[in-house]
């Protein structure tokens, strides 16, 4: 079964902040039809797009298309709550082969 998960951080400061200051906002998206986790089990629609504030590196929202999207968007949505930087989750270990794993190539 396709899944399909999104994440946004949506916090009264985050939007008071928004208003004062323009922020730069960049995003990582790629099709990841060809990975390990959708070959595996024949997916050919999977994907994902992360937004990442520039400087701070803070993750500010993540969409997530394909098998064991529902498991990887809690560690997305943790990450985004405790305000965990990018480059942090990038260079985590992860468990291999598993979803997670795909993080660090994600961002």
């Amino acid at each position: 079964m396709l899944q399909l998960q999104a994440n946004y951080f949506a916090s009264a400061e985050a939007v008071g902040a928004h208003h004062q200051e323009e922020r730069v906002i960049t995003h990582e998206h790629r099709k990841t039809s060809g990975w390990y986790m959708a070959r595996r089990v024949n997916e050919d629609c999977s994907g994902y797009k992360i937004l990442i504030e520039e400087g701070s590196e803070r993750i500010l929202g993540a969409h997530l298309i394909g098998p064991h999207a529902e498991e990887v968007i809690n560690l997305f949505a943790l990450a985004i709550r405790a305000n965990v930087p990018a480059k942090v989750l990038k260079t985590a270990i992860w468990s291999y082969p598993t979803a997670t794993s795909d993080i660090s190539y994600m961002l």
